[in-house]
């Protein structure tokens, strides 16, 4: 069971992520709808959506200089300040899209100030999950790790059903050429309103214990980057590569490449955008549930095993997704999606505490956030881009479930070479178990951990 402080801490880091990727996933999802033609017409039809979903993946390139930069300052500084500051530049960037005049209006300056505006976005989330996840796990109980860490990974999905729902709701507002002149652009105005709410959750949880006590112990280095990559390079890499496999399935969704394939006047499905939008809202539902039963049972049956069944699943879902996308049956479009991300959660459920387990506490924040921001980049960041590609060059669908089969494959492996270190004690007293033995073969401290 959650006891009631964890429970507390849960739903603000839950709250904070929701409003952080709401704001990441919304210019995602009108990267596909909207932007090709509303900021790189001149380029043409086809080019403007895949110069649109470039600049969904520009942002990945920035995240682990967010990562470098936040995991810096929270471990030194603390995890809650730099969450308050990535709120802010979040919300604040995504306001500025919101506002943003046309290529129509203000030619060629349009686009290059909507790049600028995803940096920074890219940027913030860079910065962000690492310090989500440690103020969860880091207040929780060892024996609650999953459960507790699984709030502020809900947050991805409720971000992308937050984001769906609204831009579908403005379709029914603002129909047709409306929706392109002006309907799109309310959801992101709506971002000021969440980042007041994420701001007053945020700034009611306190600092994470673990950094209090590293803070009492004056145990700060100066430079915690520098000692992550001289002791734990291969770690930092293995942990990446488990997040790419669960980054590019989900980036077909977040990242907004389902809807655009589906919307496509000109492709093979020509869906209405409207019920594909409450489809892909719909499934995020079943997301949020899958990503939150994936952190529980991890703390049961482990973080490995329960990676390894959500990568089965993945495998033997990617294939029938497409299949059902492309009947061009809004049902059956749903109905892929939602067994799609039954794999997807219970690779992204147990995240949290698995990676926070993984590192020691004087570079924890550093090992996550750069872990995370690295998958990122070798996921999920130009998955959309090289989907569209892949169909673009073989007229089949097939290509992308190949592409995402082989992702997941490789995270599969990554996941096997780490060891389960389930219920590992977080605080810095324990810094010599937690500094050895995170990879399989390699030497051992018996950790920790406490008894179940």
């Amino acid at each position: 069971m959650i006891r009631r402080a964890q429970r507390r801490v849960a739903v603000a880091t839950v709250v904070g992520t929701t409003v952080e990727w709401y704001d990441f996933f919304l210019y995602a999802s009108a990267a596909g709808l909207v932007f090709g033609a509303a900021y790189f017409e001149p380029a043409g039809s086809s080019v403007s959506v895949l110069l649109a979903f470039a600049s969904v993946g520009i942002s990945f390139l920035f995240r682990p200089l967010g990562a470098f930069i936040a995991g810096h300052l929270g471990d030194r500084v603390g995890r809650r300040t730099v969450l308050v500051t990535t709120l802010f530049m979040m919300g604040g960037a995504t306001t500025l899209i919101g506002l943003l005049p046309t290529y129509a209006s203000i030619g060629v300056a349009a686009p290059i100030v909507l790049v600028l505006l995803r940096i920074v976005q890219g940027l913030a989330a860079g910065g962000e999950w690492g310090g989500a996840v440690l103020m969860a796990v880091e207040h929780a109980e060892p024996r609650a790790h999953g459960a507790v860490g699984a709030f502020p990974q809900m947050g991805v999905p409720l971000g992308l059903l937050l984001a769906s729902g609204m831009l579908a709701i403005m379709g029914v507002v603002a129909p047709g050429d409306a929706f392109l002149a002006w309907g799109w652009r309310a959801p992101f105005l709506l971002s000021v309103v969440l980042v007041a709410v994420g701001y007053v959750v945020r700034r009611s949880v306190e600092q994470s214990p673990v950094f209090r006590a590293i803070a009492a112990r004056r145990e700060r280095g100066s430079v915690p980057i520098v000692a992550l990559f001289r002791r734990h390079a291969l770690l930092v890499l293995l942990a990446a590569l488990t997040f790419a496999g669960n980054s590019a399935a989900g980036y077909m969704t977040t990242g907004g490449y389902i809807q655009a394939y589906a919307t496509n006047p000109d492709g093979p499905v020509a869906l209405e955008r409207e019920p594909v939008l409450l489809a892909v809202t719909a499934s995020a539902v079943l997301w949020v549930a899958t990503t939150w039963f994936g952190g529980w049972i991890s703390d049961r049956i482990g973080r490995k095993v329960t990676y390894a069944i959500g990568w089965i699943v993945l495998l033997a879902m990617v294939f029938p997704l497409f299949a059902l996308v492309d009947t061009g049956e809004i049902g059956l479009l749903f109905l892929g999606l939602a067994l799609f991300t039954v794999g997807i959660g219970l690779t992204y459920g147990p995240q949290a505490a698995f990676f926070a387990e993984l590192f020691p506490a004087s570079v924890r924040f550093s090992g996550v956030s750069i872990s995370y921001a690295l998958g990122a980049i070798l996921g999920g960041a130009f998955a959309p881009a090289i989907a569209t590609s892949l169909v673009q060059a073989t007229g089949t669908t097939r290509s992308v479930a190949l592409y995402l089969a082989g992702m997941a494959v490789i995270a599969l492996i990554a996941t096997l070479l780490l060891r389960d270190r389930r219920g590992m004690l977080l605080g810095p007293e324990h810094e010599e178990e937690q500094a050895h033995g995170a990879i399989t073969g390699s030497t051992r401290v018996l950790p920790r951990v406490v008894a179940r």
